[in-house]
């Protein structure tokens, strides 16, 4: 979901002359009217280089830059970013275009020749102009995202392909298929195979290896998972993936913001997910006061992705409401429902319980909410389609068997729930995450695949990290990446009652937790997770 990478501005004004891209009157070839996996532009345009040494002086100049390489490592490869354009397809799998990083490493012995490749999905943003490929201009919404990947696998040896997706950037899409499993797989893979048609001509080539990784954080989490079932279906290889904080359970996911427990950022996301749904479908709404309230609906089908600042989007008066997704008043039973209905409503909006959470649930409940009663109770009607009314548990391994409400029906329909990987797989999250619930997604992942064959995967084949836990001793592998975010947690705790913060800093770690805490150690385990993959000669 919602990533916003806390590193800040990083690079030297000297830097940005030295290691700046090709010229723009550089196209080369153009192919105006690019197949599927296509290279628009070829070779595509370096928009920025680096030496090992530049892009380290880059990152030091600044704390949050040199809290970034005490994760990442030192670089020891230089950095070439170049601006891919590819072929794809839309939500309902019409033509279209879309545009990525391609970052490929130079210098040492470890960085030129032969590498691997990361295919890289970024998580949620709002931000139409988000461009990966734009590592000079520190102001840019993608950078953070951009310098993290760059440091993590592209200075460290690896080739990394990460596209922007259909509809945001310079894509003529005017819509973005937001969690639509089928296209974003497809855009991944029509990416990957822009990229390697690239990699023969630019200035300073490298070859591919033949291991393909596959990671990607929050809504990139769900296109990583998504692509490697996708790429395993259609008999290519994948080395191994790992997603990192992502909706896997897409279905229990939805049902559980439904039952009011809403997540952080939720009338950013919600919004979103219904116009991916409805350009993909066609059937979530008939007009949009089917789902919203009249206050918001003129418009928001275009709403998102947009360059208006986040500040504007949630003011008060703006196109969204800041946290309030539902009305504070419960919707009301339909006459001649079961006399358990209305009190289980009214106990919903918003939960109690578990009391640690409350205060957050209750964020998304409001007078000016977004989303109107009678869809919510459409929803949950579906939802609670059982003799008595009683909210249904949310630790089923399996999506539900018949759901009826074209919301629920699209959300199984994107729901991971229904493959078995037979290569290595690594689901890296925080057990704190209120943004991407640990529970009702990593752990219903787990779950699924820890049940009966079919679901389970070979032994040996699924890692589960949770960095938000203890070390288990001194041969767990993941012990760093547990002690640096106990470290950065605590620090950004710290620095909020510093600042004057009085309840401990502990709505500051709320609101870093997804977007600023977690990624950088959760790609750091990622990294070595590919790395002792290829050790161990999986």
């Amino acid at each position: 979901m919602k990533t916003m990478y806390l590193l800040g501005a990083v690079a030297a004004a000297s830097l940005l002359v030295a290691c700046g891209g090709d010229s723009a009157d550089n196209l080369g070839v153009v192919d105006n009217t690019p197949a599927r996996g296509a290279l628009i532009q070829s070779p595509p345009p370096r928009t920025a280089f680096f030496t090992a040494g530049d892009f380290a002086a880059k990152l030091n100049a600044s704390a949050n830059g040199r809290n970034l390489l005490a994760v990442a490592g030192t670089p020891k490869c230089g950095v070439d970013v170049q601006y891919i354009k590819y072929g794809t397809v839309g939500g309902a799998g019409e033509a279209t275009d879309a545009t990525g990083a391609l970052m490929t490493p130079s210098g040492g012995p470890d960085c030129t020749g032969s590498r691997p490749i990361v295919l890289y999905a970024h998580g949620t943003t709002t931000v139409k102009s988000y461009n990966l490929a734009n590592l000079l201009d520190e102001t840019s919404a993608a950078y953070s995202e951009a310098a993290l990947i760059a440091a993590v696998y592209a200075a460290q040896g690896f080739i990394v392909v990460a596209p922007n997706y259909a509809g945001y950037d310079a894509s003529k899409l005017a819509y973005h298929p937001y969690l639509n499993a089928d296209q974003e797989s497809k855009d991944m893979m029509d990416a990957l195979s822009a990229a390697r048609k690239a990699l023969p001509g630019l200035i300073q080539p490298v070859k591919d290896n033949g291991k393909l990784f596959i990671t990607g954080y929050s809504q990139g989490g769900h296109v990583a998972m998504a692509t490697h079932k996708a790429m395993q279906a259609a008999g290519q290889t994948v080395t191994a993936s790992a997603p990192m904080s992502g909706p896997y359970a897409l279905a229990a996911f939805g049902d559980a913001v439904y039952y009011g427990n809403v997540n952080l950022g939720s009338t950013l996301f919600t919004p979103l997910l219904i116009n991916s749904y409805q350009k993909a479908y066609g059937n979530i709404y008939s007009q949009l006061t089917d789902i919203y309230e009249p206050a918001y609906a003129s418009g928001i089908d275009t709403l998102l992705p947009t360059d208006t600042p986040l500040s504007s989007l949630l003011a008060p008066g703006g196109k969204l409401p800041q946290t309030a997704l539902f009305s504070r008043t419960p919707p009301t039973a339909p006459a001649g429902s079961p006399p358990s209905l209305q009190p289980t409503l009214n106990a919903i909006s918003p939960p109690t319980t578990p009391p640690e959470l409350a205060p957050l649930f209750a964020l998304g409940f409001g007078t000016s909410n977004l989303i109107t009663n009678q869809s919510r109770l459409n929803y949950l009607l579906d939802a609670l389609a059982n003799p008595d009314g009683a909210v249904p548990k949310l630790t089923n391994a399996l999506p539900p068997a018949n759901p009826a409400n074209p919301m629920r029906v699209a959300a199984k329909k994107n729901d991971l729930r229904n493959w078995t990987p037979t290569r290595p797989v690594l689901l890296c999250a925080g057990s704190g995450d209120p943004t991407v619930f640990y529970n009702v997604n990593t752990q219903l992942m787990q779950g699924f695949w820890s049940s009966p064959s079919p679901a389970a995967p070979a032994a040996g084949l699924l890692t589960v990290l949770n960095v938000d836990s203890a070390p288990t001793g001194a041969s767990d592998p993941y012990a760093a990446a547990k002690a640096g975010f106990a470290q950065a947690k605590a620090g950004t705790a710290l620095a909020a009652v510093a600042a004057g913060a009085s309840d401990g800093g502990a709505s500051a770690v709320v609101q870093a937790y997804h977007g600023g805490l977690v990624p950088p150690f959760c790609n750091a385990a990622a990294r070595g997770f590919f790395q002792q993959v290829t050790a161990s000669g999986l």
